[in-house]
């Protein structure tokens, strides 16, 4: 066999950066398919096997390799200059094999619809990476088949999943989104109605899995099995696409999926990030504690003939995330943003009083050690009856007004500790922090979160933050 990383970089290189972006394109490294390929229990039985999206067939030379007893092997990929490769290396494979060079979603789903077609026994996948829209007609096609999705990744392994045999086992690296936001709930509800769980590897982050291409979404590795009853899952990690630090463990399924959890999100613990770490005092709901979280209601572009450089007498402050610096509010600020809206009866939907509240980046950057990044607006900064926070926020409120001071700080001090960013990776793989996150997290009680307001100050380390937060549980 050739090289299959040689080919990969070599492919990769001749591929156009704006087609490959359009059909989400991101080739396997050897040692990942490897990986992935051993994770299937292999014979007795006769593999009938499929990938979708296949590239140069990297996953499926691993599988074969790992597989030994394949009766046939049916790949599909669009691209003309990876299927050229494709079919070299599967012909040098000595297998029977089909090679569909159209488009997977529509393919599948007259299969499925049809109920024709081969019914397959394994399945490995690194599909593409890319959203759909509401209106595309590959959404209307997946409903066809009762497929509800909101990217091409889902959409393929959901495919995938339908046209395996009972006790079928698939293999895919995907991005780690799916496990939490509300998007993905009719995904993981048909995984979870028609598959097993087994096993998750984890990625420290796409571009560690992806060193050769600018992707920064976080990836895991999942097996399903077809029709198989939910048992423990294993749970392994590493930080690099070499797997030199490869770990796992064993975690009953309840700590993954909570029971009765209507999102049904998927919590993943790491080595670093352990469900177990997550001390008790995470225990109370954000109703149980009276508080609420939105997105920030001002989408400024909608907003535009409103705009204004610099506030002026009665203007509505706009908040953005730069007017946070260091944990210190810097207002008004040079920026190409407005800093302020000319008021008007029309934006009274989008407004809040000026009130104290705690507010959350919807985005952290690559800088930023916290997912989770607060602060408290304290409402004396400015002289105004209301003010406007924009789109880039979480904005936690008390029945769309303020909340008390103390409290306030005593949240913001919980959301920016360790302990809550440890829970949160556990929670969420992707760097968005997303108010339906908020909602689901788990706060200590209004009387710690009280004392913690007593300690804390905008101007803490993170040593003294987590210092407040062990202290005050213990």
């Amino acid at each position: 066999m050739p090289d299959s990383d040689e080919s990969r970089l070599s492919v990769n290189s001749a591929l156009e950066p704006d087609r490959k972006t359009a059909l989400g394109q991101f080739m396997t490294p050897s040692v990942i398919a490897e990986f992935m390929a051993s994770l299937f229990d292999g014979p007795p039985r006769l593999a009938v096997l499929l990938d979708a999206g296949a590239g140069i067939g990297s996953l499926t030379i691993a599988a074969v390799q790992k597989l030994a007893r394949v009766a046939s092997v049916d790949v599909w990929e669009i691209d003309p200059i990876m299927r050229k490769n494709l079919e070299q290396n599967l012909h040098l494979l000595a297998v029977e094999h089909t090679v569909h060079g159209e488009d997977f979603i529509p393919s599948a789903v007259q299969q499925i619809a049809l109920a024709k077609g081969k019914r397959h026994t394994h399945a490995i996948l690194n599909p593409p990476y890319k959203k759909l829209n509401s209106d595309s007609v590959h959404r209307a096609l997946l409903r066809k088949v009762g497929i509800e999705t909101v990217n091409l990744y889902t959409a393929f392994v959901a495919l995938s999943v339908l046209l395996m045999q009972r006790n079928g086992e698939m293999v895919a690296i995907i991005p780690r989104s799916f496990c939490n936001g509300p998007y993905y709930r009719p995904f993981r509800r048909l995984v979870f109605k028609t598959c097993s769980l087994d096993r998750i590897h984890v990625f420290e982050s796409r571009t560690k899995a992806f060193k050769d291409d600018d992707v920064l979404q976080e990836n895991v590795i999942i097996k399903l099995v077809r029709g198989k009853e939910q048992g423990d899952i294993v749970v392994s990690s590493s930080h690099d696409q070499r797997l030199t630090d490869y770990s796992e463990r064993i975690f009953p399924f309840s700590e993954i999926v909570k029971p009765a959890d209507p999102e049904v999100f998927i919590h993943v613990p790491t080595a670093d990030n352990d469900i177990h770490d997550c001390p008790d005092l995470l225990g109370h709901s954000l109703d149980e504690i009276g508080l609420e979280v939105c997105t920030g209601p001002v989408v400024d572009f909608r907003l535009r003939l409103y705009w204004l450089v610099d506030p002026v007498k009665d203007s509505i402050p706009l908040i953005y995330p730069h007017h946070f610096s260091n944990g210190r509010f810097q207002y008004p600020k040079q920026h190409k943003k407005p800093n302020a809206l000319l008021y008007g009866p029309a934006l009274e939907p989008w407004l809040m009083p000026n009130e104290c509240y705690v507010v959350v980046k919807r985005f952290s950057s690559k800088e930023e050690r916290r997912r989770v990044v607060a602060y408290v607006y304290d409402p004396d900064e400015i002289k105004c009856r209301q003010v406007g926070f924009e789109n880039h926020w979480n904005v936690f409120h008390f029945g769309k007004g303020g909340i008390d001071p103390v409290l306030a700080k005593g949240l913001a001090c919980f959301l920016n500790s360790t302990v809550l960013d440890k829970c949160f990776r556990v929670f969420s793989g992707h760097t968005q922090v997303n108010a339906t996150d908020l909602r689901n997290m788990k706060y200590p009680n209004l009387d710690v979160l009280r004392a913690l307001g007593t300690k804390y100050r905008a101007d803490l380390t993170q040593g003294e933050i987590d210092d407040i937060i062990q202290h005050i549980h213990e």
